[in-house]
């Protein structure tokens, strides 16, 4: 029973584009290592830029100073 857990920055990925990344990822658990689609589970987590950190600093931050 495979477990996926995605982490992305909350900044507006679709419904669309979601739905894309479960699709690919359970296909891929598919072809590469057999698995069954009907138990495999995909999460999305979208995480606020503020509680994402890179190098010491938040995601919000960094990109401020882009």
């Amino acid at each position: 029973m495979p477990f996926v857990n995605i982490r992305i920055t909350k900044e507006g990925a679709t419904p669309e584009q979601k739905a894309e990344l479960i699709r690919r990822s359970t296909q891929m658990l598919q072809e590469v290592l057999g698995k069954n689609p009907a138990t495999t589970f995909v999460i999305i987590d979208e995480v606020d830029t503020d509680n994402w950190g890179i190098a010491g600093e938040s995601v919000t931050v960094l990109r401020k100073k882009k």
